[in-house]
């Protein structure tokens, strides 16, 4: 973890966009209940549609905008697409959203 004395950025209009590309992605509960299943592993559009309580279409929808954000990839196996996490970072920003959430859960029922 950076340091605030590290954390010395001066942000460009592209990076800011590209930052906010990336929030915009994780920015939907499907997307994230489907992130979810894919850090444990890989899984094909039928058991994600099966574990997040989605139809296939829907799955295949979000499919495509997280492939196009390069969030997961695929390898074809037969007739079956499995799907994976393709970048390292999404299990961070994850992992660190999610605690993050639980911190403002845990604030919230103290006062």
């Amino acid at each position: 973890m950076m340091v605030k004395d590290e954390l010395e950025i001066e942000l460009s209009v592209k990076d800011a966009q590209r930052m906010a590309t990336t929030f915009k992605g994780l920015a939907d509960p499907t997307r994230l209940k489907i992130l979810a299943v894919l850090l444990q592993g890989e899984a094909c559009v039928s058991e994600l549609s099966e574990r997040v309580q989605i139809s296939q279409s829907a799955v295949s929808h979000q499919l495509r905008l997280l492939r196009h954000l390069r969030f997961v990839s695929a390898r074809r196996e037969g007739q079956q697409i499995f799907y994976r996490i393709d970048d390292e970072h999404i299990e961070d920003l994850f992992m660190q959203a999610y605690a993050h959430g639980k911190h403002l859960e845990s604030v919230v029922e103290e006062r």
